[in-house]
């Protein structure tokens, strides 16, 4: 396994990264204890989670997967070892039944900083996340902005940072990061930190071949910066195992939940099946070629990797030793040209 430090941080964090967000309704608690004891066997110290999960969203079960990790932590005594990374909600309908107020506040920050820690069973996430912006912006599938003049958001982004500090003062925090954030947010909390607030060191955006859209303009940004970057959605929730190219298997995700169809569009099956003749030429699975590819990026920290099952798991994780040449680099190029992003 390689490691790397979260930029601006002593952590260091494996390339590979646990998610978890199917623990809890895909996945008992057993089966995430199972995937944690074997991740860690593998030399993976990374763990993804959130308050929101497991997803879908479902008040009465928000928070198990956390509490999952909790549990595995207190039986192997071994949360020294472990890097943890959650996130809290931001405004939107779906959550709205989490607290009285689902902002950045203090009071929301408070309340959910406190009951992640409960349920982590734990006195400090090394990584906390804003799930997605409070402000209308484009995330979770929307590739344009649509700009609100009667939107009640004002700048408050020195503001979040300045709450942030006060717990990585209290010790109950380690470092910062956003997710689901685009090129305007991330500069806003760089620009932040340059007048002495904490700096954020990571952002977490779906990032897959079929999804490319932050090399646009955000990459750059967290080069030049020196902000890193958490890939989600690596498989394009299994549309890049192939699996779904002939057949709808009765247990896979989008099988079990449509609503999540964000990378079964025409598109995406036309560039799936052009990316699988190249992993079949290379003698190499569709599953390789798309998390090898994510993991050679420079601006990669880490790949989020998630499975329901240890098979899909080993599989995911031995996808780092898979290094892809140049020409086979080249080839997913030239269709990425063709057919450029097709579920942003």
């Amino acid at each position: 396994m390689k490691y790397t430090n979260l930029p601006g941080t002593d952590i260091e964090v494996s390339k590979l990264c646990l998610g978890t967000m199917t623990w809890g309704i895909q996945n008992t608690e057993a089966e995430a204890h199972q995937q944690m004891d074997y991740a860690i066997s593998k030399g993976i110290n990374f763990m993804d989670t959130a308050e929101l999960y497991p997803v879908p969203f479902d008040l009465e079960k928000h928070g198990d997967t956390e509490k999952f990790i909790g549990t595995w932590l207190k039986k192997n005594k071994n949360r020294n070892q472990v890097i943890i990374a959650s996130k809290i909600v931001g405004p939107r309908d779906f959550v709205s039944g989490v607290r009285d107020t689902v902002n950045f506040s203090k009071k929301a920050l408070t309340d959910a900083i406190h009951k992640s820690l409960k349920r982590l069973q734990t006195d400090y996430i090394d990584l906390y996340q804003l799930h997605w912006p409070e402000r209308n912006t484009n995330f979770f599938g929307l590739l344009e902005y649509t700009h609100n003049p009667e939107e009640v958001w004002q700048d408050n982004f020195g503001e979040v940072l300045q709450l942030l500090e006060e717990f990585i003062k209290q010790g109950k925090i380690r470092s910062i990061g956003v997710s689901n954030e685009t090129p305007y947010g991330v500069m806003r909390f760089v620009e932040e930190a340059r007048k002495g607030n904490p700096k954020i060191s990571t952002v977490q955006n779906p990032y897959s071949l079929l999804n490319r859209k932050d090399e646009i303009g955000l990459t750059e940004a967290l080069l030049r910066e020196n902000v890193g970057y958490l890939a989600y959605s690596p498989l394009g929730f299994g549309q890049l195992t192939g699996k779904y190219l002939d057949d709808s298997p009765l247990n896979g995700r989008v099988t079990m939940f449509p609503q999540f169809s964000r990378y079964h569009n025409d598109k995406s099956f036309e560039a799936t099946r052009a990316y699988n003749e190249i992993a079949k030429k290379n003698n190499i699975s569709l599953t390789h070629l798309a998390l090898a590819f994510i993991n050679q990026q420079n601006f990669m920290t880490s790949n989020i990797i998630g499975a329901t099952n240890l098979n899909q798991l080993e599989e995911n994780i031995a996808s780092k030793d898979i290094v892809l040449s140049e020409g086979i680099i080249k080839e997913i190029n030239a269709i990425q040209k063709v057919i450029p992003n097709p579920a942003p």
